[in-house]
C-alpha cells in the first residue's frame, strides 16, 4: 500500500505496530531547482518501540536522527535530510530496529541552557559550564532575564545562531557569522577577543521591547502586548542535535486577553542543519479562535521594508546591536518573517519598533518561520535587493514542498 504526503509537514504511517522493520521511502523534489538538507520527518507512533535506526541510500549510510518530542522516553520522530536536483527523486531505505541506541554522526546542529555562575575562577570569563535542559519561573519572578548566562536557551545550525529571552518579551535575539560553522559552544553569544580574532561572530541585533525576529505576543486591539502575566514560564531543549536541534518555552496560565479565562501555550522552535530560517510551531491547550496575537519583526534603525502582502515580511537596515555602543560597531541584518495568510487579521503599518502582523489561530495551533542574514557572512547577503530576491525564491520553495512515497 503506498501513501504520498507533503513534507515539511509530519509524515504519520497507518500501519500495524512493529519495529524491527524496513521501509522505503522516495523523496521527490517537484520544483525545477536543486534543494539541499530537505528535512524528511516521519512519525513512530505506529512502530512500537524504536531504540535506533539505520537510513541508507544505495547502501551508503545516511545521517539520521530520533527525537522524544514529549519527554516520555519513548522516540517519536526519525528525521534526515536529502539533497535533491530539479524534479529528482531518490529512494531510501529505513530500518528501524527495537534494541540498540541511536547512531552517532557529526554535529550540524547545536543547542544550549547554562545557569549563570560568573563566580566560578576557574572558568574563562565567557564560558559557563552549569549546563541544564529544563527550566521553569514563577510568574511572580523578580528577574528572569539574568537566570542564564546568555538570558535564555540558545540554538544555532552552521548559518545562524539565536537565542531567546527567559522573561515576558520571548524575543528572538540573532548571532551572525562570518563562516559556516557551530559556534555557539565555544563563545555563548559573548564572543571573546581571541575566538573574533579567529573569524568568530557575535550579536548583530539590539531588541529592546521589539519583536526581534517574529516574537509571538498577544495583541490589545491596538498593539502587541507582552507575555505576561503567566503562572509559570518554561524554556527546556528537546533536542541537540546532530541534524536539527529543538527548544521549546511554555506558558502556562496566561492571561492573553484580560476578558477570557487564562490559557497555556508551548513555542516549538525547530532549526535544521543546513538552514537559515527557523520552524516555529505554537500549541495551546484549547481552542482560542477569538483570542488575537502578533508576530512581526524589528523596525531596525532607517530599514527598507519589503512586503507581499501575502504574509512574507522583511526589511534589512543597520544598527548598533547593544544599548552600549561603545564596545560594538553597527551591523547590517537582513529579516524575515513568513505567515500563512490564513492566520493573518491585519498587516498593520510599521512603527519606529516593528513590522507587525495581527494574528488568529484557527483552533489551537498555528505554524510559520522565521529568517535573516548578517552582512558579515562570507556566505550570505550584501543588499536590500539580494536579500529580497532570496526571500521571494525561499518562499516558493516553502510552499512547493518534496513530496513523500512510503512502502
Amino acid at each position: 500500500m503506498r501513501r504520498i504526503f507533503s513534507l515539511l509537514a509530519l509524515t504519520t504511517f497507518s500501519t500495524l505496530a512493529f519495529a524491527n522493520r524496513t521501509l522505503t521511502v522516495s523523496v521527490t523534489n517537484p520544483s525545477n531547482v536543486e534543494r539541499t538538507d530537505v528535512p524528511v520527518v516521519l512519525s513512530l507512533a505506529s512502530y512500537g518501540e524504536v531504540r535506533s535506526a539505520l537510513v541508507t541510500l544505495s547502501g551508503k549510510e545516511v545521517p539520521c536522527q530520533l527525537d522524544d518530542l514529549n519527554q516520555d522516553d519513548t522516540f517519536d520522530e526519525l528525521c534526515f535530510l536529502a539533497d535533491l536536483g530539479k524534479k529528482e527523486q531518490k529512494e531510501y531505505t529505513i530500518t528501524l530496529m527495537d534494541k540498540g541506541e541511536p547512531r552517532t554522526y557529526p554535529a550540524r546542529t547545536y543547542a544550549e541552557m547554562v545557569l549563570a555562575n560568573t563566580k566560578d575562577k576557574t572558568l574563562k570569563k565567557h564560558q559557563q559550564n552549569n549546563y541544564i535542559e529544563q527550566l521553569t519561573a514563577r510568574g511572580d519572578a523578580a528577574y528572569t532575564y539574568n537566570v542564564q548566562h546568555h538570558h535564555g536557551v540558545d540554538f544555532e545550525s552552521e548559518l545562524n545562531g539565536i537565542r531567546i529571552y527567559f522573561d515576558a518579551r520571548q524575543t528572538l535575539d540573532l548571532y551572525g557569522k562570518f563562516h559556516k560553522q557551530l559556534e555557539l559552544k565555544e563563545t555563548q553569544f559573548y564572543t571573546p577577543d581571541d575566538l573574533k580574532a579567529k573569524g568568530y561572530g557575535d550579536d548583530v541585533l539590539w531588541v529592546g521591547q521589539t519583536f526581534g525576529l517574529g516574537a509571538f505576543r498577544g495583541w490589545d486591539g491596538q498593539k502587541p502586548t507582552l507575555v505576561e502575566p503567566v503562572r509559570t514560564r518554561t524554556q527546556r531543549v528537546v533536542s541537540y542535535g546532530p541534524l536539527r536541534a529543538i527548544v521549546e518555552i511554555v506558558d502556562r496560565g496566561w492571561k492573553a486577553d484580560a476578558s477570557k479565562s487564562p490559557i497555556t501555550m508551548t513555542l516549538r522552535y525547530t532549526q535544521y542543519a543546513g538552514h537559515r530560517d527557523t520552524d516555529v510551531d505554537v500549541f495551546f491547550n484549547k481552542d482560542v479562535s477569538d483570542y488575537r496575537f502578533s508576530t512581526g519583526i524589528i523596525n531596525v534603525k532607517g530599514s527598507e521594508e519589503f512586503s507581499d502582502k501575502k504574509g512574507l515580511r522583511a526589511c534589512w537596515g543597520t544598527d548598533y546591536p547593544a544599548a552600549d555602543t561603545t564596545k560594538w560597531k553597527r551591523e547590517t541584518v537582513g529579516l524575515a518573517v513568513l505567515v500563512p495568510q490564513k492566520n493573518i487579521v491585519s498587516e498593520e503599518p510599521a512603527n519606529k519598533d516593528n513590522y507587525a502582523y495581527v494574528l488568529k489561530v484557527n483552533g489551537n495551533k498555528m505554524s510559520y518561520k522565521v529568517t535573516y542574514t548578517s552582512a558579515n557572512e562570507t556566505f550570505g547577503y550584501h543588499s536590500a535587493k539580494e536579500w529580497f530576491n532570496y526571500l521571494k525564491m525561499w518562499k516558493k520553495e516553502v510552499e512547493q514542498p518534496v513530496k513523500i512515497t512510503v512502502r
